[in-house]
């Protein structure tokens, strides 16, 4: 997907809404009625007078992350976060060797001792998110245990943590991800150790020479998260310009993602994740070719192997010249990097593809990479994917081992950062805005507490079951009558989305990637319906054999695949390098193979690349659990027309095959086939041949 460069150049020069403003929809005239516009970006000339934004001389923010906890997710959002809780992030401390409390260096005094690499943060980071979102007291005074051990035990120099030296220079890659983990502490408890502990680090950061920094692979290429959190604390202190400074220095001795139609390294988790480290150094530079970078990286990457459905691209481990089918999948940690990244760049830019693209992640290819219960997840899941089981792949996959497998025990990096995918996503489904306001940017089912207009406390609650329906709905609660732009972001998907306010029809219709901005007097119960017409579309992808793909709305459909669950034992079928704590029950925390139960080498009708009428919806009932995301849960469906291409088989792999050239010629009768949301099918084929 090709963003477009005119379109860039716009965004990172606007300061105000009427540089992006189309005509005016104003539908009223009395003073209690509101004035409704369409926008592309929002007005930045202010600043938010309750939240954290940039000081000076960063670039504003076009929306302000509010603190963890102010947002309280519902629904199926809601039901995530308690399976994360009751499942494999809840109760990974007590599985994970890495999270084994008996000599771990990041409970020592001096960082000695062992496990002491990225494994404990990793899982922290979302872990404590989660309890604080959930108000889990037992998950934050287990997170409070291992946080107050590391600030407890900075050195006098700054330094903290576990001393990790490869070639006499320190890995600093695990320090990066616990300073996340102090940030999102300190924006929940406002614990006045975090500031002068950061600080303090930063310092020890400042004097380190340039050839001892950021030297290491993987600290090399992720330098971009060391560089958000210095700005995180220079926007939480004053006087600190130094820290700026800092931030040069990191710019500079990071791996360079600003190559012309070239990458720093192929490696899928490093892409998704430090492919933003241009755009985040925009906010100092200043420099509109350190945004266009970052969307730069974003299309050379899936120019070449994210011809596919799902938001991702097919790199496996790490990308190779030849291996772009959607038969490649991406690592679990590479989804949740990649949607962090996406919001993290929707407050630089305001551009809602940001969003368009975090929603396009986590709600067709997060979903099928862990179990339904989230007890045990795999390493890589892909858009085709026909089984899921223990072998080992390569070189049809990069890497040796068992990385098809759902095992609670497996995958050290996966197994611990999977933690952050959803709560993150849950923390940025509302964000303040520099004119005092509120913009709803991603969809679903919560409630958030905030600060808006003059300093008056709002709930905004929003029904509805998005991404699955078209209706989103949102309840303003006040005390008292309050004045503030709430915003609602329409998704490129939607050409025509329609509001409603008070049951009153908006009479305009809002352009898709764009914002509705809503500026009125707001009263207590006061409700407000955005609209989003869900129509069927079909994308071919001419890069990968003319394959395609169906969507309705956010939603990618896949074959429904009858899968049948093989029980395994998760210590015998685990990755090589995988480690767990001594008396960890293993018959408790199975592992899966995943077998296809029905036919899945089906090809659709090519009648559907320019007729997609005969594709009929059907709606079932809304899940009693609340939980939309299995084969036999879901409420929308698909009914469609195929036909069975008996040449296209598991390979010499062990793999779904290469995706045949499209148009397929066969001889097979025509069959109805039904498609499920792409999300819901841990076996499944997205991306289709086309057959006469």
């Amino acid at each position: 997907m090709i963003y477009p460069k005119v379109l860039i150049v716009l965004i990172i020069s606007s300061v105000t809404v009427s540089a992006f403003a189309q005509k005016k929809k104003s539908f009223a005239r009395k003073d209690d009625m509101p004035i409704v516009d369409n926008v592309k970006s929002i007005d930045v000339s202010g600043t938010n007078d309750f939240y954290v934004s940039n000081r000076l001389p960063l670039q504003p923010l076009h929306f302000i992350k509010l603190p963890v906890g102010s947002i309280q997710p519902k629904g199926w959002l809601g039901k995530y976060l308690q399976l994360q809780r009751d499942g494999l992030t809840g109760h990974l401390g007590e599985i994970s060797a890495w999270l084994d409390k008996k000599n771990n260096a990041w409970l020592s005094a001096d960082g000695n001792g062992d496990f002491g690499w990225e494994e404990v943060p990793y899982w922290l980071k979302g872990y404590g998110n989660l309890g604080y979102i959930l108000k889990d007291e037992k998950i934050i005074k287990e997170t409070k245990t291992w946080l107050n051990a590391v600030l407890e035990g900075q050195r006098e120099n700054g330094y903290f943590g576990p001393l990790i030296l490869k070639e006499n220079k320190p890995d600093l890659w695990g320090n990066m991800i616990m300073l996340w983990c102090m940030q999102s502490y300190y924006d929940y408890s406002k614990d006045a150790r975090v500031l002068p502990f950061m600080e303090k680090y930063f310092r020890w950061e400042y004097n380190l020479p340039d050839s001892m920094f950021l030297k290491d692979y993987w600290e090399n290429s992720r330098g971009g998260d060391n560089l958000y959190s210095v700005y995180w604390l220079y926007n939480r202190t004053t006087g600190k310009e130094w820290l700026l400074d800092l931030a040069k220095k990191i710019d500079r001795n990071t791996a360079d993602w600003r190559q012309k139609d070239n990458l720093p390294n192929w490696h899928n988790v490093n892409i998704a994740q430090s492919f933003r480290e241009p755009a985040t150094y925009y906010l100092q530079s200043g420099n509109s070719n350190d945004i266009e970078a970052t969307y730069s990286d974003f299309n050379i990457i899936r120019n070449i192997y994210g011809n596919v459905p799902g938001g991702m691209f097919g790199a496996d481990e790490n990308a190779r010249k030849g291996y772009d089918d959607p038969r490649q999948g991406v690592e679990t940690c590479g989804m949740v990097e990649q949607m962090a990244s996406d919001e993290i760049l929707l407050g630089i830019t305001g551009d809602p593809f940001w969003a368009d693209n975090a929603e396009d992640v986590a709600f067709n290819t997060y979903p099928a990479a862990v179990m339904s219960d989230f007890k045990g997840l795999r390493y890589i899941t892909s858009p085709n994917m026909s089984i899921s089981d223990s072998k080992n792949h390569q070189p049809g996959i990069d890497n040796n081992g068992p990385f098809l497998m759902m095992n609670p025990f497996s995958s050290r990096c996966c197994q611990h950062n999977h933690s952050q995918g959803w709560p993150y996503f849950a923390e940025h489904v509302f964000m303040a805005t520099p004119d005092n306001g509120l913009a709803m940017v991603l969809y679903s089912e919560a409630v958030v507490n905030a600060k808006v207009g003059n300093g008056q406390n709002v709930r905004i609650e929003s029904m509805g079951h998005y991404p699955f329906d078209e209706t989103m709905s949102l309840t303003v609660s006040t005390k008292g009558n309050v004045d503030f732009p709430l915003y609602l972001r329409v998704p490129k998907w939607c050409s025509k989305a329609k509001v409603r306010i008070n049951g009153k029809n908006v009479d305009e219709s809002f352009e898709s990637s764009s914002f509705v901005r809503i500026e009125r007097t707001w009263k207590n119960n006061d409700r407000v319906e955005l609209v989003m017409p869900m129509d069927i579309k079909v994308r071919q992808w001419t890069q990968n054999k003319n394959s395609i793909s169906v969507d309705r709305g956010p939603l990618t459909y896949s074959l429904k695949i009858k899968e049948n669950y093989v029980k395994a034992d998760s210590k015998a079928s685990a990755i090589g390098d995988s480690k767990w704590q001594t008396d960890a029950d293993a018959s408790k925390w199975p592992s899966y193979e995943i077998y296809p139960a029905s036919d899945w080498n089906y090809g659709l009708l090519s009648q559907y690349l320019t007729d997609v009428s005969s594709l009929q919806v059907e709606k079932k009932s809304w899940p009693k659990d609340n939980f939309p995301f299995t084969v036999n849960s879901v409420p929308i469906t698909i009914k469609a027309k195929g036909k069975q291409i008996p040449s296209w088989k598991i390979d010499q792999y062990g793999l779904t095959g290469v995706l045949p050239q499209s148009p397929v010629k066969e001889v097979d009768a025509v069959h109805s086939i039904e498609l499920i949301p792409m999300g819901a099918a841990r076996l499944r084929i997205s991306a289709f041949p086309i057959v006469d």
